[in-house]
C-alpha cells in the first residue's frame, strides 16, 4: 500500500511600508552613511545540453538482488572508495549544468527485492566512472515488451538533481501494485531501465532481470532519483 502525498503550496506576499517624519536634524542619516535596505533577485540560469553524444550500446543483463533496507537515520553506501559517503544534491540548475548524466557508459544499475514496504522493488545507479556524474529526473522504466513507460510519481520529485561522485549511488522506488482487486496484475521477468540526460532525453537503456515472481499493475509508479534509500521507498 502506498500513500500520495498531496503537497499544497501557498505563495503570500506582504508589502509594509512606515513613513518617518524628518526633523530639521534628518540630514544625520547622510552624513553617517546610511542606506536604505534593498532585494536583490538572482537569476536561475537555464541550463544547456554539453553532455556529448546520446549512448545507444546494450548493456549486459543483471540478477536481481535482495537489499536490506537500513534503519531510519542511516545511509546504505556506496561502492569503492566512497563507500558509505552520502551523494550530494546539486544546489540548483547552474551547478547540475557542468555535471554529465550517469549514463550506461559511466554508470551501473541494478534492481533489488525489499523486505519493506511490500510490493516494491528498489533501483540503485552507481557511478563506475571517474568524474562525477548526475542523476537526472527519473529513470524510464518498460517491464518485459511494455511499449508504454512506467508512470513516474510526480509528488516524489527532489529539491535538486542528485549528483554523484564516482562510487556513490542514487536510488529510485518502484511501486508494483495498488490496491488489490483494483487491477489484474500481470508477471513481468524483465526490466529496461533507461538513463536521462539533463533535457530528459535517453542515454541508453540497461536490461535487468527482476527478481522471481515480479508482478505489476497499470496502479504501479517509479520515483525520480533520491540520495537516500528512504526517501526512494517512502511512498
Amino acid at each position: 500500500m502506498r500513500i500520495n502525498r498531496i503537497r499544497t503550496t501557498a505563495i503570500a506576499a506582504t508589502a509594509l511600508a512606515a513613513a518617518l517624519s524628518l526633523t530639521a536634524c534628518g540630514g544625520d542619516d547622510k552624513a553617517m552613511g546610511t542606506k536604505p535596505a534593498g532585494a536583490a533577485e538572482t537569476a536561475t540560469p537555464v541550463p544547456s545540453d554539453t553532455d556529448g553524444t546520446a549512448q545507444q550500446d546494450a548493456p549486459e543483463a543483471g540478477a536481481p538482488e535482495t537489499q536490506t533496507v537500513p534503519t531510519q537515520g542511516k545511509h546504505a553506501g556506496g561502492n569503492g572508495d566512497n563507500r558509505g559517503k552520502k551523494p550530494e544534491a546539486a544546489p540548483n540548475a547552474e551547478a547540475a549544468a557542468s555535471i554529465p548524466a550517469c549514463t550506461p557508459k559511466n554508470s551501473r544499475v541494478k534492481v533489488s527485492s525489499v523486505s519493506r514496504p511490500i510490493n516494491h522493488l528498489l533501483l540503485t545507479v552507481t557511478n563506475t566512472g571517474s568524474k562525477d556524474c548526475a542523476a537526472y529526473y527519473a529513470p524510464f522504466l518498460r517491464f518485459d515488451d511494455a511499449q508504454a513507460v512506467y508512470p513516474i510519481l510526480d509528488d516524489s520529485k527532489p529539491q535538486a538533481v542528485v549528483t554523484l561522485s564516482p562510487g556513490e549511488e542514487a536510488y529510485a522506488g518502484i511501486g508494483l501494485l495498488g490496491e488489490p482487486g483494483e487491477d489484474e496484475p500481470v508477471k513481468s521477468d524483465g526490466l529496461g531501465v533507461i538513463m536521462v540526460d539533463r533535457n530528459n532525453k535517453s542515454k541508453g537503456e540497461t536490461t535487468l532481470k527482476l527478481p522471481a515472481e515480479t508482478y505489476t499493475d497499470s496502479r504501479g509508479f517509479v520515483t525520480y532519483w533520491q540520495s537516500d534509500v528512504e526517501n526512494a521507498l517512502m511512498f
